[in-house]
């Protein structure tokens, strides 16, 4: 019995010293974190704007690889937005809005979690400085109960850690994005080479689809979607662990009223696969003709051409074509692209 009396004395201790030490807590918080990161702004924005990007190097997305994420129209933006929920924890989950964009200038997000009826506003400044960009974010965070608190003692540190982990994985994003960008503009485009290519496994997806006007292209925009969507989230693949998307499909099907294709990325290796609608191939070893081609992707025809011309020329058979999309398929049908023929005496 004394024992239960001296229990409840230092449970009411604890707690009107917490009552006490809670007066001083304000209910909701603000703060700034300051950053710099050495690429221009106009590198930097789209990587805060469109939030398919923001969640490929941000921390509070890549460290959890249970989470599952969805995006909405508007892909980028004000007004785009995109929900988050841990597959295995029913307790974590969310959404991010983007309230208000001035390009290149300021972004408005907020962030809501869980239960909480009150979002994180989180208000971004971007200040160009020569080669250099500066961001400035600032944190409104929710109104917190009496009893929740001393999550604002907290909620700060989680915020700058969060915030400084995510900065070196946008600067590794953006250095091997620089590097690609610096390659492509040094390709000779519409010039035949020939090259021993080694071999890789696919993971993707086939289809089938209409080759009329642009159906094929579109065609091709929603399967690209949806094999990324399936490496990077279900998967959980990062960037750097596959490669360069390219669509295989007879050489000459260009003229087909309905093309049959596979569409998918390099990976390391086979892993087990949930989807039945998703699955591997394995491109052997070769010599191939290959052309680079920049432009509308009906345009691909003449160089396709061009392949055949001089497979044909020199006697040699061939297999099926590779269409390597060296910048992701859009819908504004602009692409480059390495198209591969391999060839075989």
């Amino acid at each position: 019995m004394r024992w239960l009396k001296f229990g409840i004395i230092i449970v009411l201790f604890f707690g009107a010293v917490y009552t006490v030490s809670m007066i001083f807590v304000e209910e909701k918080k603000n703060f700034t974190i300051e950053k710099e990161i050495n690429y221009p702004i106009e590198k930097v924005f789209p990587q805060f704007n469109n939030l398919q990007n923001f969640t490929r190097w941000n921390s509070f997305f890549t460290d959890n690889k249970n989470l599952s994420l969805q995006y909405f129209t508007p892909y980028e933006g004000e007004g785009s937005a995109m929900s988050f929920r841990d597959r295995k924890d029913e307790d974590i989950y969310g959404d991010i809005f983007i309230r208000y964009e001035n390009p290149e200038h300021t972004l408005k997000y907020q962030l809501f979690e869980g239960r909480k009826n009150t979002p994180y506003q989180i208000d971004l400044k971007f200040i160009s400085e020569n080669d250099k960009t500066k961001i400035i974010w600032y944190f409104h965070t929710p109104k917190q109960s009496f009893i929740k608190r001393s999550l604002n003692l907290i909620s700060e540190n989680f915020w700058v850690n969060n915030i400084d982990k995510s900065m070196k994985n946008l600067y590794h994003v953006l250095e091997n994005k620089v590097d690609k960008e610096t390659q492509l503009e040094s390709l000779k485009f519409d010039s035949l080479i020939v090259e021993q290519q080694d071999s890789q496994l696919l993971m993707g997806i086939n289809v089938t689809t209409k080759n009329i006007k642009d159906a094929l292209f579109k065609n091709i925009v929603i399967n690209h979607n949806k094999v990324m969507n399936y490496v990077k989230m279900d998967l959980g693949k990062k960037d750097d662990e596959y490669g360069e998307p390219i669509l295989i499909t007879d050489a000459d099907n260009y003229k087909d009223k309905e093309v049959s294709y596979f569409y998918g990325v390099p990976v390391s290796k086979k892993e087990t696969i949930t989807d039945n609608n998703f699955s591997f191939r394995t491109l052997n070893s070769s010599r191939y003709y290959v052309i680079f081609y920049k432009g509308n992707y009906d345009g691909r025809v003449k160089a396709i051409q061009q392949l055949l011309t001089k497979a044909k020329h020199d006697t040699l058979r061939i297999g099926d074509l590779q269409q390597t999309f060296l910048e992701e398929p859009t819908t504004d049908n602009k692409t480059v692209m390495k198209l591969s023929l391999p060839v075989y005496k």
